[in-house]
């Protein structure tokens, strides 16, 4: 090799390290704006983490209206106190994630063209509408219903035998609660998930059809595996995610259907 050859082949390798360079400097610039916009939420959240867990509370406070005596405890000193941080933390991933996803998007849009951007952008923007809707399902259709099927068991103590009364406990309550909240909000994705398999060509619509019923028994042992163990938190997530599975085989054929559009343009 001569001078002149590793002259220019040592310039390729700096043209090559500045822009990795840029990317790494661009990256840790979004990731210090998402860490920022967190701690800042997170803040915000904790100054509100009692109304906050209040309203988690709610649906068990109206299954036990009227009945005074009723109350959550705490056996720990500091139980409460990590149980407020978690309910702020968990808050405020729920809301900056828009400022998360908009940095996520600031450092990923350069690089795309412009029918790529017009493809990820809504998923951006879908994903925690999807999310949210999960959330608010098991909030106001299973949670109501799995609490007074727990609280069915409580036994009223008669001659001879000791009463059994649930008094749940807060990090207990709240550890359900998100674990729910979790299960849906993430099961809810699955459109998503299959619209972007099926884009990159990972997925058809045929083969969707075609495990429909395996579909089925996994949609009920992740239901099983996920939520507490009661039949109906898990019929009220495994029915959701078959729905879904349905919208997702959906989605699948329109994507089919634009690529052969587009296909059918470019051989014109």
């Amino acid at each position: 090799m001569t001078e002149s050859d590793a002259e220019v082949e040592g310039e390729d390798v700096e043209e090559q390290r500045m822009p990795l360079i840029d990317h790494l400097i661009e990256l840790r610039k979004r990731l210090f704006y998402s860490l920022i916009a967190l701690l800042i939420t997170f803040m915000i959240c904790f100054y509100f983490a009692n109304p906050i867990f209040d309203f988690l509370v709610a649906p068990l406070a109206e299954l036990w209206e009227g009945e005074e005596e009723r109350r959550l405890i705490y056996t720990a000193l500091h139980e409460k106190f990590f149980t407020n941080i978690k309910v702020a933390f968990f808050a405020a991933l729920f809301c900056a994630f828009p400022l998360i996803a908009g940095q996520v998007w600031f450092f990923v849009a350069p690089g795309l063209y412009k029918n790529e951007k017009g493809t990820f952008l809504p998923f951006l923007v879908v994903t925690p509408l999807l999310f949210l809707l999960g959330a608010s399902m098991v909030y106001y259709v299973v949670m109501p219903v799995a609490w007074q099927f727990f609280a069915s068991f409580q036994q009223f103590g008669v001659e001879g035998t000791l009463p059994i009364e649930l008094v749940p406990k807060v990090g207990e309550y709240l550890s359900l609660v998100m674990r729910l909240i979790f299960a849906f909000g993430i099961s809810f994705e699955l459109p998503v998930l299959i619209t972007l398999m099926a884009k990159a060509g990972l997925a058809t619509s045929d083969g969707l059809k075609g495990k429909r019923r395996y579909a089925i028994v996994l949609a009920f042992v992740v239901a099983a595996v996920l939520t507490p163990p009661d039949p109906l938190s898990q019929i009220g997530l495994a029915v959701p995610i078959i729905v879904l599975y349905e919208i997702s085989i959906i989605c699948a054929r329109m994507v089919e259907k634009k690529r052969e559009k587009e296909d059918a343009a470019q051989e014109v």
